[in-house]
């Protein structure tokens, strides 16, 4: 999976480091140093995520002289690439992006029956099924619910979606018709659906206003 995003770059000793905005153990379901490439500036360099705590990373790139870091405090447009982050879920799908689930032209806002399913609503409100066919899909239950496993579910439903999440930090964003959108609570997201200018939170309903400073990031489906 591909991850866009904004950060500085600072110059090390050796090499150099970027610091990655979402929570690497919740979204690419992997630990220890990671191997990964970043595309920036046109030039793509190979890289590894360097552990800090509880799930926060820097990237590390140990190639002397290929950024120009010579800038601190501006960000950087990153593009970051860590292979094999999702989990397979669609092996006996009967669904594909050719046939998918159904097509999204229409969305019904779904609320939760309790705290901590909101990935699995969102995933429900784009398939057009219950909560309960998806928790049994996903194979997880309250709070389990990372980016990494909603992708997967959109997999085996056949619904189409970008390869790259977009972290936007709260920062202004112009929003496809349709996507997932990512708030930061505590350590946790909260997941709702962007469809049509219109935002179903599974918690408030339908909203027509949304506070794109609460938005940490988003993920395009195509429809």
């Amino acid at each position: 999976m591909k991850y866009f995003f904004e950060s500085e770059i600072e110059k090390k000793e050796k090499g150099y480091t970027i610091r990655v905005p979402f929570n690497v153990w919740e979204v690419c379901k992997q630990r220890d140093i990671i191997p990964g490439e970043v595309i920036l500036d046109n030039t793509m360099i190979a890289c590894e995520l360097h552990p800090k705590e509880k799930g926060n990373y820097v990237i590390h790139i140990d190639q002397e002289g290929v950024l120009d870091a010579e800038q601190p405090g501006v960000p950087h447009k990153i593009l970051l690439h860590v292979p094999a982050t999702l989990v397979r879920m669609d092996q006996n799908s009967p669904y594909s992006v050719e046939h998918p689930i159904r097509k999204i032209d229409s969305m019904d806002v779904i609320i939760q029956p309790e705290d901590g399913l909101c990935g699995q609503a969102c995933v429900a409100m784009l398939a057009g099924v219950t909560i309960a066919e998806v928790v049994a899909v996903m194979d997880c239950r309250e709070w389990q619910a990372t980016m990494g496993r909603v992708i997967s579910a959109l997999n085996y439903y056949g619904i189409d979606h970008a390869d790259v999440i977009n972290y936007t930090e709260g920062r202004d964003a112009v929003l496809p018709k349709c996507c997932i959108m990512m708030e930061k609570m505590g350590r946790f997201c909260h997941y709702l659906i962007g469809y049509d200018g219109k935002y179903y939170d599974s918690n408030l309903g339908v909203l027509e206003e949304y506070d794109m400073s609460k938005l940490q990031g988003f993920l395009e489906i195509k429809c």
